[in-house]
């Protein structure tokens, strides 16, 4: 029996970033899938009661916000640390997990790579009038962090972090739309960050596809 289960939406980013999280160190977890809108539920409401994916069960603890989830399994599952020890290191990946709530996730992942690569899984109309308004925000968000990561092989330094797994689920979508493919084309240093992710195990382990072949197994 896994130790761990996540509650939430296969293909949410926020509930890839756990699920990478949980591979990266190695854990035994199970997904509990929800279908897009049962967040809303009463069932799932006395779980998070603001309606948010996903959750952590870790036994009889009940944890809920992605990047606290993220912190918690870095301090009951020691190795490997996905936290820096250097401080200037460690505030790096903090800016970037902030940049990914505060700007990839609604100027990015919800302006852009929604409308493009989820909402047709799902049948969910959209409208295209509002794509083209959205871009120069995209455009600017991802230039940041190209300007933040530089020459380095990720986001805080020489290994992986929280950053990276809470990052990438976001541009691994967002690079596979046409928007997405050009916008981070002036930006080699991240497109080869991207590649260097793409080829972690944890990746394949936690993609949408492979995802939903659980769920249809189970």
């Amino acid at each position: 029996m896994s130790r761990f289960t996540v509650h939430g939406v296969p293909g949410s980013p926020y509930v890839r970033a756990v699920l990478l999280t949980l591979e990266e160190k190695g854990a035994d977890w199970r997904l509990q899938a929800m279908g897009m809108g049962h967040n809303k539920t009463p069932d799932y409401l006395a779980l998070q009661p603001f309606g948010k994916i996903p959750v952590l069960l870790d036994g009889d603890f009940r944890l809920y916000e992605t990047h606290a989830i993220l912190r918690y399994l870095d301090r009951v599952l020691s190795a490997p640390p996905l936290v820096p020890d250097d401080p200037k290191q460690a505030a790096r990946m903090d800016q970037l997990i902030s940049i990914t709530n505060a700007h990839v996730r609604p100027e990015v992942s919800g302006a852009i790579t929604f409308a493009r690569i989820v909402a047709p899984k799902f049948g969910i109309p959209i409208d295209e009038s509002t794509i083209p308004p959205a871009i120069p925000a995209a455009e600017k968000c991802v230039a940041a962090i190209a300007e933040l990561i530089g020459g380095q092989p990720y986001m805080a330094g020489e290994d992986v972090s929280l950053a990276d797994l809470m990052l990438v689920p976001h541009l691994d979508y967002f690079a596979q739309c046409a928007e997405g493919e050009a916008i981070l084309a002036p930006h080699p240093a991240l497109g080869a960050w991207l590649s260097r992710m793409r080829a972690r195990p944890s990746m394949a382990a936690t993609g949408w596809d492979r995802l939903l072949e659980g769920v249809e197994a189970a």
